[in-house]
């Protein structure tokens, strides 16, 4: 087992992957200008938000590696997935404010590689492992992508972001019945959502998302307002804030979310 992955498994026919919520520079720490701005754009408290996942039974799969190192949610080719909009690469080379994240030379070609091997491809293929492991078991099962990002942030969508952001991209990736669920319970929580908006789903979504072959992938990005304070001004002083799951006014619709998930198969697997 890679010490920077962590896999928790359960026997539900649910995962809840965690690609963004690491922290950790590895060994490229001091080619950044800065290891907090490294940081800055992390999925914040992701593994304790969810915590309660555990006791559903889902199996659980957390990269500790800073989205700064490497992205596991983009296009291994490099390919962007949203065309024409702003966004970050592979191996972002700025924040998501447009600040560099290194003092010189960017990651060339050959770094790219390696670190596509030493991280990416690990991650990606302990998922494919756990989705095997539980297809298994199971005729049909949901894979959750969990993800945060700043309420706030102007370079990558304009005003304030909605609470619960689902992506299916377009409705490709799982079930209709299962996109409806998740959605009509972020409708009855009374915080704003939307459906396949700015986040359609990242490539772990449209990569796994085969509902014909028993695999339903949905992305779930949440405004971090639902769940942490969100500083007008960030700083090293004040970021990132504390997160209590028992306090965050998200955490009964989340789990409402990934019950409905596991009622979803079972109901579904039903003669």
């Amino acid at each position: 087992m890679k010490d920077w992955l962590e896999i928790i498994r359960g026997d539900a026919p649910l995962i809840v992957s965690f690609p963004h919520g690491g922290t950790e520079l590895a060994d490229v720490e001091s080619a950044f200008r800065s290891p907090w701005l490294a940081r800055r754009d992390a999925d914040w408290w992701m593994d304790r938000l969810y915590g309660f996942a555990r006791e559903l039974g889902a199996t659980m799969v957390r990269s500790r590696i800073s989205r700064s190192v490497i992205d596991l949610n983009r296009d291994p080719s490099g390919a962007s997935l949203y065309p024409g909009q702003a966004t970050t690469e592979l191996c972002p080379t700025t924040t998501f404010d447009g600040d560099p994240l290194y003092v010189g030379a960017t990651p060339d070609e050959a770094e790219i590689a390696r670190r596509r091997e030493a991280w990416f491809a690990p991650y990606h293929a302990a998922l494919e492992e756990e989705i095997a492991r539980l297809r298994a078991r199971h005729p049909r099962i949901v894979l959750y992508d969990a993800h945060s990002i700043r309420s706030h942030v102007p370079r990558l969508f304009d005003g304030e972001l909605p609470q619960f952001n689902i992506g299916t991209n377009g409705g490709v990736t799982c079930d209709p019945a299962l996109e409806r669920a998740v959605t009509d319970i972020c409708a009855n929580s009374g915080m704003s959502h939307v459906l396949n908006g700015r986040f359609r789903g990242g490539w772990t979504t449209r990569h796994y998302g085969r509902p014909e072959k028993g695999v339903h992938a949905i992305q779930m990005e949440l405004a971090m307002r639902g769940y942490m304070d969100e500083p007008d001004v960030l700083d090293e002083a004040n970021w990132p804030t504390a997160c209590d799951p028992a306090r965050a006014p998200v955490t009964p619709t989340l789990i409402q979310i990934l019950k409905a998930c596991v009622a979803f198969v079972e109901q579904e697997a039903k003669p």
